[in-house]
């Protein structure tokens, strides 16, 4: 028998309750308080909060709280004045919970490029004004857009405290061959270009984006099937976020990631542009193929 959908007057209780987490995640939150919070049982609340929200009332919270502890960093706080402030109570366990999620160090995160060299290159294509950018290691951002200052803009957001510079003609020639590869790979069909990748996110977002540098052009995988590929089954919408989250576009192919119904689902730069890629990709006009690892 299926389960009933919560009516609009839970939907409302546990909007009202998001709020709550959000306004008291640096503090303890115990089930129990939750719920009474909400005048439900527990087991009601957990439940009940999970099927409208997407995630558990402690997820929810472990999410808010890293928000919190990410924007400190950001804006430069010290780790450790961070970690308190964030509510995690010790360096420790703010390593424990926050480490492993950052996909780096928290210094490394707070220090947002700093002593950092990025060059930066932007030409028209079929899909758009496109931007490359790249560290010493690597590109670190691919981004289409109808606007090349926007996208410049989105660079010196992404990456505050580095050294932002546009290429000059000694740095132009590997930046102009990289966006020539790209373009015919998205273009003309050539094979995806091998470029060096400096990739940036959290623990799970690398999961999620290094899997789909294993999908093959001109197929297809559902956001399900990278969350069961990568060992997270259940983080199906975490998977979806992740997507939405890469900042290199094509090189790591996120618009061949679908809902589960085939539906397109969300793009970063855009629906027609994911449309685009995938007709560009199909080439014989045929059905996108499914994705088997």
């Amino acid at each position: 028998m299926p389960t009933r959908a919560p009516s609009a007057e839970l939907i409302d209780r546990m909007q009202r309750m998001a709020a709550y987490i959000d306004a008291n995640a640096d503090r303890p939150l115990p089930l129990a308080a939750l719920a009474d919070e909400a005048a439900m049982s527990a087991h009601h609340f957990q439940r009940t909060f999970t099927a409208v929200v997407g995630v558990s009332p402690r997820q929810y919270q472990a999410a808010r709280r890293l928000e919190q502890f990410k924007a400190r960093l950001r804006e430069g706080d010290a780790v450790l004045s961070a970690t308190f402030e964030a509510g995690y109570g010790s360096t420790s366990r703010m390593y424990e919970h926050v480490a492993e999620t950052l996909g780096m160090t928290p210094s490394a995160y707070r220090a947002g490029g700093a002593g950092e060299q990025i060059t930066y290159a932007v030409r028209g294509t079929a899909f758009g004004q496109l931007l490359l950018a790249a560290t010493a290691r690597g590109v670190c951002q691919v981004e289409f857009g109808d606007d090349g200052d926007v996208l410049v803009a989105r660079l010196y957001d992404t990456f505050p405290r580095a050294l932002i510079v546009p290429a000059t003609e000694s740095a132009r020639e590997p930046l102009d061959a990289w966006m020539d590869a790209l373009d015919a790979h998205v273009v003309q069909r050539a094979p995806r270009p091998e470029l060096p990748l400096d990739i940036r996110g959290t623990a799970f977002q690398i999961k999620v984006w290094r899997f789909l540098l294993s999908v093959k052009s001109g197929t297809v995988v559902s956001y399900g099937e990278i969350a069961a590929a990568i060992g997270h089954p259940d983080a199906v919408r975490a998977v979806g976020t992740a997507c939405g989250a890469n900042r290199i576009a094509v090189l790591i192919p996120c618009h061949r990631a679908l809902r589960a119904d085939g539906s397109l689902g969300g793009y970063r730069w855009g629906l027609e542009r994911k449309r685009m890629l995938l007709a560009w990709e199909r080439g014989d006009g045929s059905p996108v193929g499914v994705h088997n690892g």
